[in-house]
């Protein structure tokens, strides 16, 4: 690992059933997860609730935001598997464990969450994430030892979760690190887009897979869409030469007003955490994809996602760093966001 970038390795933060069977299941594994919890050390356990928090007082990597108009409340993810919830953007309550998962998996009985994304499709809603148990070893690349780490789904009937496991044990081989799934639908069928981490291939992937209809696991084979290496405009030091990042990082896609498809996507100039964007020449999936040359955001903000609010304003969320008593800490951040030409465009902080 490149000491001077900052990659998710440091953020220790913290099966849908037949409808016979659902409830007793999630039943049984809320219960399971109850003991469970009950046994960890006392800094694993679920944070206190606070009420009327402001954005800039939440610790969070790599935040997104659901808006829910059924519930006309937003609700905001991230690293570390918690959950917020507002009325208004201004003032936060949380955090919440939302994301139960299964003991008896791979994911063993107390994963780190990475990246958490809510999704609603098809009157359900559903939790990407990222999971790691560093229980378990799969590679040794260089000095670097790979725990178990892969994109999975979890399902709910409500945006405030709970969120449990589905039917597939597993969205993506065992034997790769993968990390920061996102859904993007194309022609009526569902995709998993994820990175393939540098850790391993040593020069970070994005790629996508077909899910099946109710995102319960994977339908098909997964396909490159571009690599790291194909930045114009991430860099780092290899051996005093000026080179590529190696490092791929939240992808989030997108349409502009005039329909074409583009994907925002986050690596490193040196050790700025940076946000680039891409567009399909096609406007499909499958692209090919062309990196546009100049970052679409300030220094020191990545791992965007966009949302439009209740009354139809498009917003960027996205995470900064900074560096407290010789700790890295993350804080979320708000961006006006235009999408109605032919590219997105990032505009000033947006204060609620």
């Amino acid at each position: 690992m490149v000491p001077t970038q900052l990659t998710h390795l440091d953020e220790q933060q913290n099966k849908v059933a037949h409808p016979s069977t659902s409830l007793l299941k999630t039943i049984l594994l809320i219960i399971v997860l109850s003991v469970t919890c009950r046994n960890l050390p006392a800094q694993n356990q679920p944070q206190a609730i606070r009420t009327d928090i402001p954005l800039d007082s939440i610790r969070l990597s790599d935040p997104c935001i659901l808006a829910d108009k059924s519930t006309s409340m937003y609700y905001m993810t991230g690293t570390g598997g918690m959950l917020w919830k507002s009325k208004d953007l201004k003032k936060w309550t949380g955090p919440y464990k939302v994301a139960m998962t299964d003991p008896t998996s791979w994911m063993g009985d107390n994963p780190m969450i990475w990246a958490a994304e809510l999704h609603e499709y098809k009157g359900r809603f559903y939790y990407f994430a990222t999971f790691t148990n560093r229980a378990v070893k799969i590679d040794t690349v260089g000095s670097n030892i790979i725990e178990r780490r892969a994109c999975h789904v979890l399902v709910s009937d409500s945006a405030a979760g709970p969120y449990v496991p589905m039917k597939d044990p597993v969205y993506l081989p065992a034997n790769m690190p993968t990390l920061d799934g996102t859904l993007w639908v194309e022609e009526g069928k569902p995709y998993l887009v994820y990175c393939y981490e540098w850790l391993q291939n040593l020069d970070g992937t994005i790629e996508k897979i077909q899910l099946k209809p109710d995102l319960s696991g994977p339908d098909g084979h997964s396909k490159l869409l571009f690599k790291a290496s194909d930045s114009p405009w991430s860099r780092e030091k290899v051996n005093g030469k000026d080179v590529p990042n190696k490092v791929t990082d939240g992808p989030w896609l997108f349409r502009t007003g005039t329909g074409r498809l583009g994907m925002i996507w986050t690596s490193w100039i040196y050790d700025v955490y940076t946000q680039g964007v891409a567009y399909s020449k096609t406007g499909k999936l499958d692209g090919p994809w062309e990196q546009e040359k100049a970052p679409i955001t300030p220094p020191n903000f990545g791992h965007g996602m966009l949302f439009q609010t209740f009354e139809g304003k498009w917003l960027m969320s996205v995470h900064s760093h900074k560096s407290v008593n010789g700790r890295t800490m993350r804080y979320p951040h708000l961006f006006e966001t235009d999408l109605s030409g032919d590219k997105l465009v990032i505009g000033k902080p947006y204060l609620p």
